[in-house]
């Protein structure tokens, strides 16, 4: 069959509808394109996303900076030597996190955390500045409190000055708002131990079902007696404690070493030189003035702005004892 012109009109018609093929596949594309990209799917995007001024493209450029998916897995991609970082600050919030990253080396203790709730933009992000319900709100912290709050970490302590951290926490933040399908995976409530591993767990327990039966049948203790009032405690001990519980060893260290703040080693009574070039006399003034407005005189070498004040938890007594164990050293 010919056309006029000479020409197939079969062939014609294979190439129209070729051709409008084409046209539909290219125009469903568009369309997916289209609707993949709307924000009606509520997505979150790293241009929405701030924590204290920064973004979390700032953030995440911190976070490749630092090789942090060498050992942390985000969002499925990176290494599993560390925990899952996709969730954190939905889980733990900004407050436990201002007070992990600066000094990674060890876990924050509650008195930290309370610190950093007098941050104006850790408050506005957690939407209160009361310890309680700041945990009530994040009880994955609860949780790393009462955990490991003030035991040492298996992580470096990172050299990040207060805009990293600030940074990092906004890409973190990011990372918590995105839909990830269900990522990170959640252990399974069964925890039923399989049959062909169940004689195993008995030999080396002993029997599961005769622990049981004999922690049934053991007699209640007896109550104890009510304990004579301890003596007062010598301040240099009260000291000692104080700085474990307030989290300032994860920071310093008790020798001369130098970690993300100076060495305590020898430094009551000794000169100190400051960023500004002058020197002052580790008295009892600086050490005081050092714990309540710590960026008044910054040491020599170390960046501003990252520890914390601690003018509103500790007293003056306590702050005597601080002194007096500093002194001890």
């Amino acid at each position: 069959m010919s056309c006029l012109n000479g020409t197939d009109c079969r062939e014609t018609a294979k190439r129209r509808s070729a051709l409008a093929v084409l046209a539909l596949m290219l125009a469903i594309f568009l369309l997916l394109s289209v609707w993949s990209f709307l924000p009606s799917r509520g997505q979150a995007v790293p241009d929405g996303i701030q924590y204290g001024g920064a973004g979390a493209v700032e953030g995440k450029r911190v976070f490749q900076a630092y090789n942090c998916m060498g050992c942390h897995t985000i969002v499925g991609n990176g290494a599993y030597f560390g925990p899952d970082l996709t969730r954190i600050h939905a889980d733990a919030g900004p407050a436990w996190l201002a007070a992990f990253l600066p000094s990674a080396g060890g876990w924050p203790t509650s008195a930290a955390v309370r610190v950093q709730l007098q941050n104006p933009a850790v408050r506005e992000d957690a939407g209160t500045d009361d310890l309680q319900a700041y945990l009530r709100r994040y009880p994955g912290a609860a949780e790393r409190l009462e955990r490991r709050g003030g035991q040492h970490t298996l992580m470096p302590n990172l050299p990040l000055d207060a805009r990293e951290v600030t940074a990092l926490i906004a890409f973190l933040k990011y990372t918590s708002a995105l839909h990830t399908e269900g990522w990170p995976p959640k252990p399974r409530e069964d925890r039923r131990i399989p049959a062909g591993l169940a004689g195993l767990a008995q030999a080396a327990g002993g029997g599961a079902g005769a622990g049981q039966a004999g922690a049934a049948a053991a007699p209640a203790a007896p109550p104890a007696a009510a304990a004579p009032a301890a003596p007062a405690q010598d301040p240099v001990a009260r000291g000692r404690q104080l700085v474990s519980d307030l989290g300032c060893v994860a920071c310093h260290a008790t020798d001369r070493k130098r970690t993300v703040g100076p060495g305590w080693g020898g430094l009551a009574g000794h000169e100190v030189e400051l960023a500004d070039g002058t020197t002052v006399t580790a008295d009892e003034a600086y050490l005081i003035r050092s714990i309540r407005q710590p960026d008044a005189q910054t040491v020599a070498g170390y960046p501003p702005h990252v520890m914390p004040s601690y003018d509103a938890l500790i007293d003056e007594a306590d702050m005597k004892s601080i002194v007096a164990y500093l002194r001890s050293l």
